[in-house]
């Protein structure tokens, strides 16, 4: 076990170092999720400016009974970067007869939280988390013949933080790994007006920019880093030309940073590009998918300003 940590522990700090000493900067946004990651992003999801995680659920409550028969009975649930699974719960109170619900998480103490919570609300449920980068290859429970089928649940609009040739190797990934029967229920983020979208990523509170800092306190903490943060301010904007929104770390100076050891030198104003969030057009969206998936059934809110997917597997 402590092998697999140190490799774990090592190959993120690969990924980190290989990312600064890019031009420009960049952080793999999978790093924001430690513990303190995970509890602001779940603060986030209910500021009034953040719509996704609000329209998601009023789509997933307003068409909870006709979801519920597209997954179906005894199915296997598998959620990806399930956080607190507070949308997932709509899910397990429509679906007594569920196979089992897997968790997919890369926070292990946060997973193990919220798991040892559902299964006291939800003793009938199996219930088996699967610590992992969702991102890379990972191995689902061994269960065979005891599921219908397997249905994958991707909420949140996650699929926009890839790059699209990314979130098509992502799904190639997906399709390899889950079984030929297998339906995914994602939720995709719609292209809609510059400054709703931009809002949403500049709140009032600050909690966004929070967020995004938090990474660089993981850093200092997990790798012996000296990022000071109040030297960093937080940046989110509407890239129209790319159909995404970027979140950056702008440095308020010129300064060098140490990592593991390693310098990092920072000009004024120079950024670490740290997410995107790329909208899409439900043509796009069929489109990106199109070699692995089909649309099945789409639900949106009444302003379109997000989506429910249900696709199956080609």
């Amino acid at each position: 076990m402590g092998n697999q940590v140190k490799a774990s522990e090592q190959s993120m700090l690969d990924e980190v170092l290989d990312g600064l000493q890019k031009s420009p900067k960049q952080l793999p946004a999978k790093y924001f999720y430690d513990e303190r990651g995970s509890e602001l992003f779940e603060q986030i999801t209910y500021l009034d400016e953040y719509y996704p995680t609000r329209t998601e659920r009023l789509i997933l409550q307003q068409n909870i009974n006709e979801i519920a028969d597209v997954v179906g009975p005894g199915a296997m649930l598998i959620e990806l970067g399930s956080g607190s699974s507070s949308k997932t719960r709509f899910l397990l109170e429509k679906l007594p007869s569920l196979a089992a619900y897997v968790p997919v998480d890369i926070s292990e103490e946060y997973l193990l939280k919220v798991v040892n919570q559902l299964r006291m609300e939800y003793p009938k449920i199996s219930i088996i988390p699967v610590f992992a980068d969702y991102t890379s290859s990972f191995e689902l429970p061994n269960m065979s013949g005891s599921y219908q089928k397997q249905v994958v649940f991707f909420p949140g609009s996650t699929i926009g933080n890839f790059r699209p040739p990314m979130a098509q190797s992502f799904l190639d990934m997906l399709a390899s790994v889950t079984d030929d029967q297998s339906g995914m229920l994602i939720g995709v983020d719609l292209k809609k007006d510059k400054a709703v979208l931009e809002n949403a990523y500049n709140d009032e509170q600050g909690l966004t920019a929070q967020f995004n800092k938090n990474m660089l306190v993981r850093l200092n903490r997990e790798f012996d880093a000296n990022f000071d943060v109040d030297r960093f301010d937080h940046r989110a904007f509407y890239n129209e030309q790319k159909g995404r929104i970027e979140m950056h770390l702008v440095s308020r100076e010129q300064q060098t940073v140490t990592v593991a050891g390693e310098e990092i030198d920072f000009e004024e104003g120079e950024s670490i590009h740290t997410e995107n969030s790329y909208k899409y057009s439900l043509d796009e969206f069929q489109e990106l998918v199109s070699d692995w998936y089909s649309v099945e059934k789409i639900w949106t809110d009444d302003k379109n300003y997000f989506s429910l997917q249900y696709l199956t597997k080609k």
